[in-house]
């Protein structure tokens, strides 16, 4: 795992109290505001102290300082820094056996809030991986972690140097690359998707790099009848997310890629 020196302070109830479920041995201390006691904020008191961390209470204001003006809803907590993931590790650990597995990848983010709410989206597909690149790109921060509502400490993320080579290891693995482009001919709901599928989204305002759409086997866009010609990354992830699980959910239909994989190599 690749994981940075720097400590990180994690607010919110969602983040903190995720953070605790997931991995407890990563939380170092949970700050608690004194002025009240919600049933919430008893709820995290009650899981940190059942797993042996230590809990304090403090004035409100010193929250404030730390969560450095964010709304942090009355927690704070120390924890290790995020730790990112080997690549190499996820293409071993990719499944061989048929069925559904989807990995995204996102070209260069930097919006946190867009990164956040993407996660949310994702891990609530049931996507478990998520590749960024290493520069150019957002990381996991408190913010992050905060607008994704915990959903990144369910995750296994991986920072590669290179995404486009990252996409074509993948490719190599069995895996169908899909980009979701504004300006593709082909619409979303117009395609049956293929059971290993990399999911690719751009960044928020020049959306995918001509190299990348490259790499992806076919681009898609969602249709779109109003004046405006393209929407927020994560508003466009999560539909197109969910019309991959609409489809896995359905029944078996025959398609374009009903019955067809990619041979590995």
């Amino acid at each position: 795992m690749q994981t940075e020196r720097k400590p990180v302070l994690l607010f919110g109830i969602n983040p903190v109290l995720e953070k605790l479920r997931a991995s407890p041995a990563e939380v170092w201390e949970v700050m608690l505001v004194t002025e009240r006691r919600s049933a919430s904020l008893r709820s995290i008191d009650q899981e940190a102290r059942r797993r042996g961390l230590s809990v304090r209470y403090v004035e409100a204001g010193r929250l404030d300082t730390l969560a450095e003006g964010r709304n942090h809803q009355g927690v704070v907590a120390r924890v290790a820094p995020y730790p990112y993931c080997d690549f190499a590790d996820l293409l071993g650990d990719l499944p061989a056996s048929p069925g559904h597995h989807w990995v995204l990848l996102l070209d260069g983010l930097n919006d946190p809030r867009n990164f956040g709410a993407v996660l949310r989206c994702a891990e609530g597909v049931g996507i478990q991986q998520v590749v960024i690149p290493k520069d150019r790109s957002v990381g996991v921060t408190p913010v992050v972690a905060k607008t994704s509502a915990g959903a990144v400490h369910h995750l296994k993320i991986y920072r590669v140097p290179n995404l486009r080579r990252a996409i074509g290891a993948l490719k190599k693995k069995g895996y169908w690359a899909v980009g979701l482009d504004a300006g593709a001919k082909e619409g979303a709901y117009q395609r049956i998707y293929p059971e290993k599928l990399a999911v690719v989204l751009g960044s928020e305002g020049s959306g995918l790099r001509p190299m990348i759409r490259q790499e992806c086997d076919f681009l898609v866009s969602l249709p779109m009848r109003g004046k405006v010609e393209s929407l927020n990354v994560a508003v466009a992830g999560g539909i197109f997310l969910y019309e991959l699980l609409r489809q896995k959910e359905q029944e078996p239909r025959i398609g374009a890629f009903g019955s067809v994989g990619r041979e590995a190599s």
